[in-house]
């Protein structure tokens, strides 16, 4: 905690507390009624493209991203940095790909997606339940990140007050969701995105003037403090332990890019949108604001190694989660006035916010899903009012095991979980949707074996990985059982996750493909063109 004032922790604990009473106020007021199921799951897609895509970009630019992503690049320079642009990248992978196609097919949940040439109990349950293994692991990153944060910014290292705050903190993101439904969390992603590209901005802007607004200076800086000299600024640093540091690269940049947009709290958003052409202008303002961030990180990233040093920000947190906050403060120098405390006190307030409402997302993504897919079809006849009941605890079923969960794991390393989940995304929901919105022939055994499939193998291959053992900043470190010679498990699971879906139609047999392909045929205007509105 050198270097932060108690002003400064003063002022970040009642902008917190403002921030949290302002935005669960915003959910009351803007909270559907009892019995209006398209104002809960979508909020009747009333947002304006660019209000759509600002929540887009929020609920895309989580607390992983924005500490997570800035620590690789803090620590590994230019590996951080392509970590950073397959972030990008992966959204106008979305954009261009499925974007329109999503938003045409389904209605509130991706089982509505795969269930509109599938029908059928099997095909929702299996979609609910990969939605949930997909989503626990970032929302306990995040719920746990939130105790760690406060405790960092406001100075104190007490076991019980982090887990404190992990309750608290949890309890107020089941209530955005429950309350707030699609358009409540919608309006905290965009005060968020709003604060967090806002703040960010100036912060790199004061760090490019402390080198007289010259980028090469501050790579240069950036290399000469990071203590291994060029192989900061040249590809290899991140994975330079393991026995295929090129290979292990291309893993973790496949699996962000078909992993980080395929998630289903990003996909979720395509349902807001009015029309296929809503849906384009949405994207066309989420993808600037990406990359804008991009650049904030890049240049934030590399000004905490400039500024501060490799060595202090990685005895602060091995992981670099702090390489943000301790940029942003070291952007100010020495002296520090009241405006740049204010300015401070706006970057830990746009994090926090971060930590809130990425949560919130993540949580309404699985209630809607376990109400709409699981519970929904299994009670005939059930009026709108009972759903969204069934939503709103559902959205308690699912927050209170994930902060317990937090509770439990905050003290270990939270990577694995981090790339547990993009590795699920890209391995067994990707394929699936792909699979799904394009291939005519496919069948309900083969949707069941892709997500099925590639989920188990990303659950065994991910034990075997330096993330959890075998490695000092591994999950379990007292522990080796690395036998995966690769960081992520994209390289091998997500070809697998596709060859799963592949023999899973063939065994079906032809008739089955043929009936498939018939029942394509009479949805394909649907879900490529949007030729007839989307219906239940």
């Amino acid at each position: 905690m050198v270097g932060f004032s108690s002003s400064a922790r003063a002022m970040s604990l009642v902008a917190f507390t403002a921030v949290a009473t302002i935005t669960l106020l915003l959910c009351v007021m803007t909270g559907p009624d009892r019995d209006d199921l398209d104002e809960f799951y979508t909020g009747y897609g009333s947002l304006s493209p660019m209000r759509n895509g600002l929540a887009i970009a929020g609920d895309y630019i989580s607390a992983a991203t924005v500490l997570g992503t800035g620590g690789v690049i803090a620590l590994a320079g230019y590996d951080g940095v392509v970590l950073a642009l397959s972030t990008a990248l992966s959204l106008m992978l979305l954009m261009f790909l499925l974007a329109e196609p999503l938003r045409n097919a389904g209605r509130f949940t991706m089982g509505d997606a795969l269930a509109r040439r599938m029908p059928g109990r099997a095909v929702r349950i299996t979609a609910c339940a990969a939605t949930l293994v997909a989503l626990l692991p970032l929302m306990l990153v995040q719920l746990a990140g939130a105790g760690d944060l406060l405790a960092f910014i406001l100075g104190f290292s007490s076991d019980s007050l982090k887990t404190g705050c992990v309750i608290g903190l949890g309890t107020l993101m089941i209530s955005y969701a429950a309350i707030g439904g699609m358009k409540g969390t919608a309006l905290i992603q965009i005060l968020k995105i709003v604060m967090l590209l806002g703040s960010g901005t100036v912060v790199a802007a004061l760090i490019l003037q402390r080198f007289d607004w010259d980028p090469g200076a501050l790579f240069d800086t950036a290399a000469h403090n990071s203590g291994v000299g060029t192989a900061f600024l040249h590809s290899g640093l991140q994975f330079a332990g393991g026995p295929s540091p090129r290979l292990d690269m291309i893993s973790s940049e496949l699996t962000v890019v078909l992993g980080g947009a395929c998630l289903p709290h990003i996909t979720m958003r395509m349902y807001t949108a009015g029309s296929a052409r809503q849906v384009r202008r949405s994207m066309s303002w989420a993808v600037p604001c990406v990359a804008v961030f991009v650049l904030v990180i890049t240049v934030v990233g590399f000004g905490a190694t400039a500024l501060v040093g490799r060595t202090v920000i990685a005895g602060a947190d091995p992981q670099g989660n702090t390489a943000y906050l301790m940029g942003s403060r070291a952007a100010f120098g020495t002296d520090v006035s009241t405006a740049e405390t204010l300015l401070f006190t706006t970057v830990t307030t746009a994090i926090f916010l971060t930590l809130l409402a990425s949560v919130a997302g993540m949580i309404l993504a699985c209630a809607n899903s376990l109400a709409h897919d699981v519970f929904a079809g299994q009670i005939r006849e059930l009026s709108p009012r009972r759903e969204m009941t069934l939503a709103r605890v559902s959205a308690l079923a699912v927050g209170a095991p994930a902060i317990l969960l937090a509770t439990l794991v905050q003290h270990r390393s939270l990577q694995p979980l981090v790339t547990l989940s993009f590795c699920l995304g890209a391995s067994a929901i990707a394929p699936a949707l792909v699979y799904g919105l394009f291939w005519r022939r496919y069948t309900r055994t083969g949707l069941l074996c892709t997500l099925i499939g590639g989920t188990l193998t990303v659950l065994i291959l991910m034990t075997g990985t330096n993330l959890v053992s075998g490695s000092p900043v591994s999950a379990f470190p007292e522990a080796d059982f690395n036998w995966f010679p690769f960081t992520t498990t994209g390289l091998v699971s997500i070809p697998l996750g596709f060859a799963y879906g592949w023999l899973g139609t063939m065994v079906s047999g032809r008739r089955k493909a043929e009936e498939q392909r018939r029942q394509y045929e009479a949805v394909e205007g649907w879900i490529l063109a949007g030729a007839v509105r989307r219906g239940g």
